[in-house]
C-alpha cells in the first residue's frame, strides 16, 4: 500500500533499524521503545491486522513468530519477552499493517490493559 508506513519501510522510503530480514519478513527496532528491547516483526506484504489472517496467508504470519523467537534467543532475552499484536484502534494498533511486537529485557508488567 502506497500511504502504509511500514510498506514504506520495507521498501526503503523511510529509514529504520533493521534487526533481520528474509524474503518475506522484515524485523526492525521500535523508534518508541516500551522496553529495552522492542522489535517489531512484520510481513513484507501487506495484511491489515490479525483480523485478515486467511489459510492461505497463515504460514506467512506463522513464520513471523518464528522470526520473533529467533530474534528473542539472538537479543539474548532468557528471562522471558512477550509478543504482541493489535488489532484494530480499540486495541492500540496505530499502524494498519501486521506487526508483532517482540518486548523484554526487564521484567514486564502482568497487566494486559
Amino acid at each position: 500500500m502506497s500511504d502504509c508506513l511500514f510498506c514504506k519501510i520495507v521498501a526503503g522510503e523511510i529509514p529504520s533499524t533493521k534487526v533481520y530480514e528474509d524474503e518475506t519478513v522484515y524485523a526492525f527496532r521500535d523508534i518508541a521503545p516500551q522496553a529495552p528491547t522492542h522489535v517489531l516483526v512484520i510481513p513484507k506484504v501487506h495484511i491489515k491486522d490479525a483480523s485478515e489472517i486467511t489459510a492461505e496467508n497463515a504460514a506467512l504470519v506463522a513464520h513471523c513468530l518464528e522470526v520473533a523467537a529467533m530474534i528473542a534467543k539472538q537479543e539474548n532475552l532468557t528471562g522471558g519477552f512477550r509478543i504482541v499484536s493489535n488489532c484494530g484502534a480499540d486495541a492500540g494498533q496505530t499502524v494498519n499493517h501486521l506487526h508483532f511486537h517482540v518486548l523484554g529485557g526487564k521484567t514486564l508488567s502482568t497487566e494486559m490493559a
